[in-house]
């Protein structure tokens, strides 16, 4: 694998306005701050990632959690460098740094959130795995075992990004076990990992479905000829015959995103209201302005 491969493709979310893109990903730095300092680190749950080994060493040193943040993902960053690309790193380092300083100030001037464990577990591994999803999405990471985690991938692609994580956390998790010997605080971690690997492949399988239309009509060629000029997506043009019928006809084949299939619908009516048009959901699409997330 060439050097920084993981991020030679633009995720459809990276060719947006430059400030939409940082704005997002400062937001993903926003809600990991918030599920880890409202959540996590007053209930003493350790829910892997860095995260958790801040709250192992705060609980077992009195390091303060951001400081903790900053020092373990600068050391992961220089290792990961070579793999993942310099554009991913700077990426990486905007995001760890605002979720340090966010960390640092909502511990001490936000109310922890102190309220039954597992609650804080659920809740803050949703919030946290949106957090880390939006991330991902941007083509960036929070750092940390995230940066682990794309390392590994860079090796097996076809793996998620979620169920890497989770075994990375689970090591993690297994240390907690040994140093704070509360099985209780353990089982919460679990339940903790569980769901926010979990929102994570949920929000980047979310992200990857697309929808499929198949399109039967008598008017292709004047149809697809409007779809091209009006649209930047494809249109595959296939002969087909009735069966009933035996009346020839052409069958328009198009992928589209959600938010495209009104008005391709629209286009469609507008030249031939007795096409008779399919919307089939797909899970992954690669190739031709569809990028595949991971």
């Amino acid at each position: 694998m060439m050097k920084g491969d993981i991020q030679v493709k633009k995720s459809e979310l990276a060719r947006k306005n430059p400030f939409v893109i940082w704005g997002l990903r400062t937001l993903s730095a926003v809600i990991i701050a918030f599920a880890v300092s409202m959540f996590f680190t007053p209930n003493k749950i350790v829910n892997g990632g860095v995260s958790g080994i801040a709250t192992i060493l705060y609980y077992t040193f009195g390091f303060p959690t951001g400081v903790s943040f900053a020092v373990i993902n600068c050391a992961l960053l220089l290792v990961g460098i070579k793999i993942l690309g310099k554009e991913f790193v700077v990426t990486t380092v905007y995001i760890s740094l605002v979720l340090s300083v966010l960390i640092e100030v909502f511990t001490a001037y936000l109310p922890p959130i102190k309220i039954d464990l597992l609650l804080a577990a659920l809740f803050g591994a949703v919030i946290y795995g949106l957090g880390l999803g939006i991330a991902f999405a941007t083509g960036a990471s929070s750092g940390g075992t995230d940066i682990i985690g794309r390392i590994i991938q860079a090796f097996f692609p076809n793996s998620p990004i979620g169920k890497i994580l989770l075994g990375v956390d689970g090591i993690i998790l297994a240390v907690s076990l040994v140093l704070f010997k509360e099985i209780n605080l353990t089982c919460y971690g679990i339940i903790t990992i569980f769901v926010s690997t979990t929102t994570i492949d949920w929000l980047i399988a979310k992200l990857n479905v697309s929808r499929i239309a198949f399109v039967i009509t008598e008017k292709g060629e004047e149809i697809t000829e409007k779809l091209v000029s009006k649209s930047s997506r494809g249109v595959t043009l296939i002969d087909v015959k009735g069966g009933y019928t035996k009346d020839n006809k052409k069958m328009l084949f198009c992928a589209l995103k959600d938010s495209e299939m009104a008005k391709f619908q629209k286009r469609i009516m507008q030249i031939d209201e007795n096409a008779f048009v399919v919307f089939a959901e797909s899970q992954k699409i690669m190739g031709n302005g569809f990028y595949l997330y991971k």
